[in-house]
Order: structure tokens, then sequence, then C-alpha cells
């Protein structure tokens, strides 16, 4: 996991052997020695006391925090530079997450904190500490928001390393790790009430498929009906209370999003249309009286479907 690196604080444990000169012995550790299901590392593993219900456990709640300076120098871990983003810089990839457990609850995260692996927090190379993401898992639509507290994975191919509790909810602990898409939540996110929606395919827009050079052949397989794209609204007065799934600065995929919202929910909770307030197009539904009333469709958006959308305040932005 976190390795020696200037003005960052490492767990206490590590921080001990690297006294005691048995570097080699940590290098063998933070690169990542997968145990057998190969998603979390060397003697590492579930804790003993784990909570009866996992998912009730809730998502980490964006809010604004202040940052050390420090946080944000360049490091060097295994001969490689990591340069921590700004708090307002928009952050999203795709890769594989892996997850830390009982090895390293209770020892010290790299801005100091106490390591809980029935929390909802998560270790990034460079995404600023703290902050909030959302990481979606690829193919299942689950999503999470955790908290950025530590630093890590530094292993070829790993671009997160969860908490147990937000691996458990993302259903990796079978097996050890998958790909997900990790998204910034920023501080201005966080003002205006636009936190990432999990997207409902976890890559970004693929680009259009050539035209093939031969008809294609009719199966006799139904089809399921196109539904229309979603009309664009003009910016709604301020102070409504919506369910926003995305904001995106292309008019095409908010659509696109908009109708496989329609699709997933069908008229579940409301319909999703998308409203334009530049320069975003937002993939909401609503307004609703109260935020209550909101939350309530959400819950059973989530429940029902599996759509995790927030609960935005427009603010005429």
């Amino acid at each position: 996991m976190t390795a020696p690196k200037p003005r960052i604080v490492t767990r206490t444990r590590l921080a001990q052997r690297l006294a005691l000169g048995l570097l080699g012995a940590v290098l063998v550790v933070l690169a990542g020695c997968a145990s057998r299901s190969g998603g979390y590392y060397k003697d590492d593993g579930p804790g003993r006391d784990i909570p009866a219900d996992i998912a009730s456990i809730p998502d980490a709640v964006p809010r604004l925090e202040r940052h050390a300076p420090a946080n944000f120098r360049a490091y060097e871990v295994f001969g490689v530079r990591y340069v921590p983003i700004a708090e307002n810089q928009p952050y999203r990839q795709e890769g594989i997450a892996s997850w830390y457990g009982r090895k390293f609850h209770g020892e010290k995260t790299a801005n100091g904190e106490t390591y809980d692996m029935y929390a909802m927090t998560a270790a990034h190379p460079t995404l600023p500490i703290p902050s909030y993401a959302r990481v979606t898992r690829v193919g299942t639509n689950r999503s999470v928001v955790v908290r950025i507290n530590d630093r890590g994975p530094f292993h070829p191919g790993r671009i997160i390393d969860l908490s147990y509790v937000a691996a458990a909810k993302l259903g990796l602990i079978g097996p050890g790790s998958g790909r997900v898409v990790v998204q910034a939540i920023t501080n201005a996110d966080i003002r205006a009430g636009r936190y990432p929606g999990a997207p409902l395919t976890a890559s970004a827009a693929p680009p259009p498929e050539p035209a093939p050079t031969q008809p294609a052949l009719l199966t006799a397989e139904p089809l399921e009906p196109l539904a229309p794209m979603a009309p664009i609204s003009a910016a709604p007065q301020a102070g409504g209370i919506y369910l926003q799934f995305g904001a995106f600065s292309s008019a095409q995929n908010a659509q696109a999003l908009a109708s496989r919202v329609n699709i997933e929910a069908s008229g579940l909770a409301g319909t999703a249309t998308v409203t334009h307030q530049p320069p975003l197009y937002k993939v909401r539904m609503g307004p609703y009286l109260s935020r209550d009333e909101a939350a309530r469709a959400a819950s059973q958006l989530a429940e029902s479907v599996d759509l995790n959308p927030v609960i935005a305040l427009d603010q005429g932005l």
C-alpha cells in the first residue's frame, strides 16, 4: 500500500519496518503480492468481526474539506513519480480496483488518519487527500461514494484500493478485484450539488461502429423498441429539487443517458430529462416538492433498478 514518500505520513507499521532496515520485506508487501484471490495483499484479508449487514453501511457523504499543501506535492514510489491533482480538477479513469483489509486496519493512512476497513474510504495515488470519488463497477452498475484518505495502490494495473466494506458493496470481495470507473467529486461539484452519477455504462461513450460492408442478417429474436432521444429544455428556475444522474459537455451523451435511464426506470419515479445549464447538459428527474420526496424516489430507484442518482438543488447555474 503506502510507501515512503516526501512529507507524507505513512502507516506506522511500515515506518517501523523501514526504521529497522527491512526495506526488502516492505517492498514485497507494497508491490501487492496478491493472495490466491488476486485482489488483496499478502497476509491480508477479511477481518474477524465483520458487521452483520455490510450493505446497510452508508456511503461517504461529500463535504468541503481543507487540504494540507504537503498533500499536493509530487512524490516517487518504486521509481515512478506521482503528481497529485488539484482539488477542482475533473478526473475519470477506468481500470482495476483491489482492496485492503485487516493487515492495515487501525494503522495510519497517508494523511495521518486511522484506517478503518469498515468505513467507506479508499486509497488513490493522485486524487487529493482528503477528497471524494464515485466508484462504479463495470458491468453491474453498482456504485459507491468513498472518501480518499490514503495513497496507493502502487501495483501495475491497479488504479484504486478500496476499503473492505466499499469492495463488499461493489461485490469485489469474492473475486478480489474487478474493473471499475473512478470519478472525482470535486469541491466545485460539492458546492454546486452536482455529484457525478453512476454511469449506466462504465466506459465513456464508445465511438460509432463502422458501417458493415455486408447487409446485416435478420434474426428471429424480437428487438426492444428504441427510446426516443430526450428533448433538451432550458435551465429551470432556481430552487427546484431534482435527482441527477449525470452532467455532460455533450448534449448527445446526455440524451443517450436520459434515454437509458427511462428504459431502466420505466417511469418508476418519473421521467429523466435533459436540462441545458451552460456549459453542462444535466440528466435529471423532478422537480420534487421536498428533499424527503426526492430521497424516497432515489431509494426506490436504487432498490428496484440499481440506479443511484444524487439529490441536486437547482441554483440557476
